[in-house]
């Protein structure tokens, strides 16, 4: 199964919050020998997300969606997931009665009553409202719940809240895929080499070896070794060496210079 990951918010396209889930899901998923396949950003606007959300729901992918599912008037997370699912909102009653946990657990320590009929504490309930058929995802911070629809999780945009919620569904629905994206990379570096030119090889490469990627990292200014090409293979274990020393011996019979050689 692949993993993606959907960052809602205007506050991150606008520049006014930086994004801290991305890196942040990749080291979750690296710890457990798994990868990202892709990432999106997308703004508070409804039909945009319900477009992201319907295509996210149409994959095979185990996908993440931090951020908009809150109860003002610029989270659509929750409208636009019933949306692209076709369903309807409805209250969550596990969800009801941990809001109603919280608003309880507020007022004691504010020493003031609970009083559950109060207007505010009635349209935070609106935080319970999930598609039809969702589960919810525990939020260990301040009991507010994400929910899930399949294999699509929707967490809150505070990293606090969201990353231990996304660590739990990988060390729990998800633990038995742990390793299985496992990769190991091997590469050298380049000098006085041009991408156009060894695109052919890195072609022949790929084909001769199914299951592995070349891949190509150039740059004009690397403070250690300036102008050069680092040109590697990667895949699983057993696959790269092979398709390492083909790439390799190649290199050698070219008019390029070398320089050292990377596993990682």
């Amino acid at each position: 199964m692949n993993f993606g990951l959907i960052i809602v918010g205007d506050e991150i396209l606008s520049g006014k919050r930086q994004d801290k889930h991305l890196a942040k899901v990749i080291e979750l998923l690296g710890a457990r020998g798994l990868s990202l396949a892709w990432a999106r950003y997308v703004g508070d606007d409804r039909e945009r997300m319900t477009a992201t959300l319907r295509e996210a729901f149409a994959t095979r992918d185990v996908v993440f969606s931090c951020g908009g599912i809150g109860a003002t008037p610029d989270d659509h997370t929750r409208q636009a997931a019933a949306a692209a699912l076709g369903v309807p909102l409805l209250l969550h009653p596990e969800a009801k009665a941990l809001i109603q946990e919280r608003m309880r657990d507020v007022a004691a320590e504010q020493g003031t009553p609970y009083e559950p009929d109060r207007p505010d504490n009635v349209h935070r309930l609106n935080m319970g409202v999930f598609p039809e058929g969702a589960a919810i995802i525990p939020n260990p911070y301040n009991k507010i719940p994400g929910f899930s629809v399949g294999d699509v999780h929707f967490v809150p945009g505070f990293p606090v809240m969201a990353h231990p919620m996304i660590e739990a569904l990988l060390d729990g629905r998800y633990a038995a895929l742990h390793g299985s994206h496992r990769q190991v990379e091997q590469s050298v570096i380049v000098f006085g080499g041009m991408e156009a030119t060894l695109t052919p090889l890195m072609e022949a490469v790929e084909q001769e070896h199914p299951g592995v990627k070349v891949f190509s990292l150039p740059s004009v200014d690397h403070p250690q070794y300036g102008r050069h090409i680092e040109l590697g293979v990667k895949g699983a274990a057993a696959l790269v060496p092979a398709a390492y020393e083909r790439l390799l011996s190649a290199l050698r019979g070219m008019a390029l210079t070398l320089g050292p050689e990377m596993v990682r």
